[in-house]
């Protein structure tokens, strides 16, 4: 017997933020939530313990990709920046911090919708990504909105951890570990998807979908329900003095790059991973599969494009350190 396809994320409007720096505090993810221009609502990526995070090297900048001016204080910015750069892990804040802010809000906001949730980006270990998703799912039964898991395998910026969605075996070692822990019969099912980085070759997406194939019992369906591509590129480098080399980010200075650069990239990554999930020989077990599309998404071109080439939700991420939250009605507005 087939294998019941996992549940779908609904989200309309079909906008969202990414999982950012300007998503961290309750503050940021009630204003948010509140937006009527949001679908959705996607918390930074949290981990079990909170991230030891140090503001002295955890930093990131925004940038005029022309000239490379670059400013980190937004009320400061010049107008004309349109890219990020971060050396940013993950957020200071653990998950069950962000599960309390969730219920907060469900609880105090007059903007609460039962179709209108969020998107808790997650990472780990394996094991800890299973037990993720069972603190999310068990959230789930107390809450008037749909909960979804995002499991971030993707940012450039850990030492030592290179991102596992390049690795087609540590990507499905997650894969596996979910079917055999994460589910539990008694707690409600709910979306879950990877958060890929930019991929560049062909082999890249060899390995994403021999992972996704690999973790498809046999004559069903993936357990995944949605890929949000792409994350930031890493090893990228912007100056504050173009004479010294100085960098505008604290020690070596490289980091994740986003916003306009990173645009063609991402869409590419949308198009072919739509394309190859609604290949014939595929199509069965991972057409289900929905793309949220993040990369450089800064007006409703942007958004535009992303939807032409595939993506059935659209993230922003940089745009809303640009311009704040007015970024989601400029887009809606057409703008």
């Amino acid at each position: 017997m087939a294998r019941q396809r996992p549940p779908s994320l609904f989200i309309d409007p079909p906008l969202v933020n990414s999982a950012n720096p300007w998503a961290t505090t309750l503050e940021d993810l009630t204003a948010l939530y509140n937006c009527p221009h949001t679908g959705a609502v996607t918390t930074r990526t949290s981990l079990l313990q909170p991230f030891d995070h140090d503001p002295a090297r955890h930093q990131f900048t925004l940038f005029n990709t022309a000239n490379h001016q670059s400013e980190q204080d937004r009320t400061r910015s010049t107008g004309a920046e349109n890219a990020s750069l971060n050396t940013l892990g993950y957020s200071p804040l653990s998950l069950e911090t962000y599960l309390g802010f969730i219920q907060d809000i469900a609880t105090t906001s007059p903007a609460v919708r039962a179709d209108k949730g969020f998107i808790v980006s997650v990472t780990g270990s394996p094991a800890d990504v299973a037990a993720c998703y069972k603190l999310i799912a068990a959230a789930q039964l107390t809450l008037p909105f749909p909960l979804a898991m995002e499991i971030n395998l993707s940012c450039p910026n850990i030492p030592g951890k290179p991102p596992p969605a390049y690795n087609t075996d540590a990507l499905l070692e997650y894969l596996m570990a979910l079917q055999a822990d994460g589910i539990d019969e008694h707690l409600p099912r709910i979306p879950c998807g990877l958060k890929t980085p930019p991929y560049t070759q062909a082999g890249d997406y060899d390995g994403l979908l021999g992972a996704l194939q690999a973790s498809t019992p046999k004559n069903g369906v993936c357990p995944i329900s949605f890929i949000t591509a792409t994350n930031t590129l890493g090893s990228c480098l912007v100056l504050s003095d173009a004479e010294t080399g100085e960098s505008a980010l604290p020690g070596f200075g490289t980091g994740g790059m986003a916003g306009a650069p990173l645009h063609p990239l991402a869409l590419g990554n949308v198009k072919i991973i739509r394309m190859r999930l609604d290949r014939d020989e595929v199509k069965d077990a991972l057409g289900h599969i929905q793309i949220i599309g993040v990369g450089g998404v800064l007006d409703a071109s942007g958004y535009k494009r992303m939807k032409a080439v595939g993506a059935a939700f659209v993230g922003v991420g940089t745009g809303l350190g640009i311009s704040g939250l007015g970024i989601f009605e400029s887009i809606a507005n057409g703008f």
